[in-house]
């Protein structure tokens, strides 16, 4: 029994932000006063304090352009390089949160060494093929040994008879310097990825281009891999409506409350790189009519979450093998449920969006009980 008098909530994250906006919404629908919003920046510097009692939860700080900067160290928001530095300053803001959070007597919905793994991708990819999981093969995982550039990379790929792979950030998100490699005996090669290369230096850019020399690929991938790399055997898609197909389903307190059929027409379906939601009632019929079972798909997100039991949400990219056949969990990331307007799935519980249904997962675990304390389960 935990005393929490009225529920208040903290929010770390960025004033303004889209997210933080969102969660605001939800708790005003809960009727619910509107969640506190620290600042990440202020998070980093030791200003801020929580109040006891006080419910504190985080949000991507990606989308704050100065943060971004003071985290990776570069001059330019929109690099792509730093990812290495922004994860040891990230991650140390979050341990550090995590002790001001306890020292004032709150509780800290989101468990740092949680949110530690979620962003290193061979350390989460790991866990998973442990817990058994089932993943794409990867000759990375767990190897936190940095690849030597591009000569590294060409043996390791080699090596493990790869000869279609993603390349990845070790701690990247939202696609930032992910390439979709492919590689031919005959020294042909074709990298996919959102990576703008300009006189030697990486860029994001919402727009995916095709690089087919090596002296290219060599260039990108060397400015990478001091950061750390991760790598995965491709894992064939299937398809609608003639686009490449996958699932970002969202987990909550443990169920699958809600999911999206991203699709693309390359290999990347990320919403913001032109990918586009397909037909989520059509992928679970195509799926049955496989002979697979949908409600199994959707344990297979909730068996890759139950990897994270002590962060509050996590969105599961389930990658489904051509004919709606062999799925696998591609990644599993910290701030996986910015997908605004999305409902709940049938049978789960969840009512209305995202939030709604965090907030709900919330209200259940510290609903005060005659006005006075509240359950912690």
């Amino acid at each position: 029994m935990n005393d929490h008098g009225p529920l208040r909530l903290a929010v770390a994250g960025v004033a303004g932000n889209r997210r933080v906006s969102l969660f605001q919404d939800a708790l005003r629908r809960a009727g619910m006063p509107a969640a506190r919003v620290v600042a990440w920046r202020d998070i980093v510097s030791g200003r801020v304090d929580f109040a006891p009692g006080e419910l504190v939860r985080c949000e991507s700080p990606g989308e704050d352009p100065v943060l971004d900067r003071l985290l990776r160290g570069v001059p330019d928001s929109t690099r792509v390089e730093g990812t290495a530095r922004w994860y040891g300053r990230f991650t140390a803001a979050a341990r550090s949160l995590a002790v001001r959070v306890s020292h004032c007597g709150a509780t800290l919905l989101d468990d740092p060494d949680d949110l530690a793994v979620l962003f290193d991708k061979r350390r989460c990819h790991a866990l998973l093929r442990a817990s058994g999981v089932p993943v794409p093969f990867s000759p990375t995982s767990g190897v936190t040994t940095p690849i030597e550039g591009w000569a590294g990379l060409h043996d390791l790929l080699d090596a493990a008879g790869l000869r279609r792979a993603f390349v990845k950030l070790a701690h990247g998100s939202s696609a930032s310097g992910v390439l979709a490699l492919q590689t031919a005996g005959s020294g042909r090669i074709q990298a996919t990825t959102s990576v703008a290369l300009d006189a030697g230096r990486l860029h994001n850019s919402l727009r995916v281009r095709q690089y087919r020399t090596e002296t290219e690929v060599a260039a990108i991938i060397d400015a990478l891999a001091p950061d750390g790399l991760h790598v995965e055997r491709w894992h064939p898609k299937a398809s609608q409506h003639g686009r490449s197909a996958d699932l970002r389903i969202v987990v909550v307190g443990g169920r699958a409350t809600h999911a999206v059929v991203r699709t693309g027409t390359g290999p990347m379906t990320n919403l913001h790189l032109g990918g586009a939601r397909g037909d989520l009632d059509l992928a679970r019929t195509t799926t049955e009519q496989a002979g697979g079972r949908w409600s199994e798909v959707l344990e297979l997100a909730e068996r890759a979450a139950a990897c994270f039991p002590r962060f509050s949400r996590v969105g599961v990219d389930v990658l489904p093998g051509v004919g709606w056949r062999r799925f696998v969990v591609g990644e599993v990331n910290a701030f996986g449920d910015l997908l605004p307007g999305l409902p709940a799935l049938p049978g789960s519980g969840a009512a209305g969006d995202t939030y709604d249904a965090q907030v709900a997962a919330i209200l259940r675990r510290y609903r005060p009980i005659e006005g006075e304390h509240a359950v912690h389960a």
